[in-house]
């Protein structure tokens, strides 16, 4: 089992599927992921370089895409989830929308792209 795998595993619901189902869209949108830790999260790594990272904090969930500018660039999807420069908070009672999170991880996997000079067929 992979670091992501074995976080998920231990968690408790409703936790536990809110969690799941963002990594579950993460994957789809980015299938060549690498499961592993990041600023000591597990989170899904993409061409070397942090994609996402999401965990369960004491009265929320806490999702990192690792670029202010991913969470910037799609604001207009996050209205009414807490955000700060690093961060979107929510719960898993109002759990983020499909679109928001394909958003938040296409434009990251972008980003990474973009700084390596990789070029999406």
């Amino acid at each position: 089992m992979g670091e992501v795998a074995e976080y998920v595993a231990g968690l408790h619901e409703p936790a536990r599927s809110a969690i799941e189902g963002v990594f579950f869209i993460a994957r789809e949108v980015v299938p060549d992921v690498e499961e592993g830790r990041s600023y000591g999260m597990p989170a899904l790594r993409y061409a070397g370089k942090p994609l996402l990272a999401v965990v369960e904090a004491k009265t929320h969930i806490g999702l990192y895409p690792f670029s202010p500018a991913v969470i910037e660039a799609s604001a207009d999807l996050l209205e009414g989830f807490d955000r700060s420069t690093g961060t979107v908070r929510f719960t898993p009672e109002h759990r983020l929308p499909e679109e928001a999170v394909r958003r938040l991880v296409g434009l990251r996997r972008d980003e990474i792209d973009a700084a390596s000079g990789r070029r999406r067929a």
